[in-house]
């Protein structure tokens, strides 16, 4: 019998590594998503998984795309209307059902609205197994719920960056969505405050979101903008070149999992900067960056403070962590252990 895998979720870089990860284990794979953003090897159908009137319409077109593919195992990421619509539609559909939390969908949404509490809830309680990449977010899953669930400790894991060409520089590096939850604003005026005795620094700001224009405005405000540059989305290539050239990594989010970001950051040399929250905790020590509890006393110049032989010891532990290949073995044990 094949090995059939559809992956459910947004055409993201996350997602596409994600099936670059696990795809040789199966014999066809297929990825639902939404809104095209790139090219993919990998079979992609599009669906509009807005939630609506149209919903009805679109949990039939999966039903249907579900009975041509037969997948024997759908996995699905974000517990979202990715999830529910997809879960509506393979309902009468038996295979192995497995959801991949990202972090918000169950640390946040949750507390934004009933509706939302029931939509994850409602998906929680028919996947077959549940993933992410930190235990916050898995514990946090759970207390959803009266039911056992099976829960693992999975990540996408990340491909060695190579930095041996690179000389470190004073730079900042901020790769974080423009949006309220991740405080882009609190990383300009540390830098502003910092810049102020050590102007040979530079900040680097990737992303795009919706504060975009806010945040430019601010560091006209603030008087820097010869020391901050805005490049826009950035590929993995230009991602990499950042980090391999920056000192110093800036992630400061009011919630999150452990972001991948953080960790690519880590594995290419920069100090972290980050955010007090659970899931940081679990990977970020006194002696390898700085977890900041208030993010309005950030405070940059504490990066002389890491002791660089044990922050080298810290970052290899790290990469073990994160390998691709061993998370690779943890998600096939997972999809060998279903048994119907």
């Amino acid at each position: 019998m094949q090995k059939r895998l559809l992956v459910v979720g947004s055409d993201s870089v996350h997602v596409h590594n994600f099936i670059e990860l696990v795809k040789g284990n199966f014999d066809k794979v297929v990825l639902l998503t939404d809104i095209r953003h790139r090219e993919s090897k990998t079979r992609t159908i599009g669906i509009d998984f807005s939630l609506g009137w149209s919903s009805f319409e679109n949990i039939k077109k999966i039903k249907d795309i579900i009975k041509n593919f037969q997948p024997t195992t759908i996995h699905m990421h974000q517990a979202n209307s990715y999830s529910f619509l997809t879960l509506r539609a393979s309902a009468n559909y038996k295979c192995q059902k497995v959801l991949t939390a990202w972090g918000s969908d169950i640390l946040l949404n949750p507390q934004d609205s009933f509706i939302m509490k029931q939509i994850v809830k409602y998906i929680i309680n028919r996947v077959d197994a549940i993933t992410a990449d930190s235990d916050t977010v898995l514990e946090a899953t759970q207390k959803l719920t009266k039911k056992a669930l099976v829960l693992k400790n999975i990540n996408f894991g990340i491909p060695p960056i190579n930095c041996e060409t690179f000389e470190k520089e004073y730079i900042i590096y901020s790769n974080r969505l423009h949006k309220s939850l991740y405080n882009i604003d609190k990383i300009i005026q540390a830098f502003a405050r910092l810049y102020q005795t050590e102007p040979y620094w530079r900040l680097i700001v990737a992303g795009d979101g919706e504060k975009t224009l806010e945040l430019k405005k601010l560091v006209r405000s603030l008087g820097v903008e010869q020391a901050v540059e805005f490049v826009g989305w950035v590929d993995t290539a230009q991602n990499n070149y950042y980090y391999c050239k920056s000192k110093i990594y800036a992630s400061i989010p009011s919630s999150d999992s452990i972001s991948l970001s953080l960790v690519e950051a880590i594995c290419a040399g920069c100090v972290p900067f980050v955010s007090d929250i659970q899931a940081n905790r679990e990977i970020i020590t006194h002696d390898l960056g700085f977890m900041i509890h208030d993010l309005n006393q950030l405070d940059f110049k504490r990066y002389l403070e890491i002791e660089r032989n044990r922050y080298e010891y810290r970052r290899e532990e790290i990469r073990d962590m994160f390998s691709k290949e061993l998370n690779k073995e943890k998600y096939l044990a997972l999809y060998e252990s279903y048994n119907d």
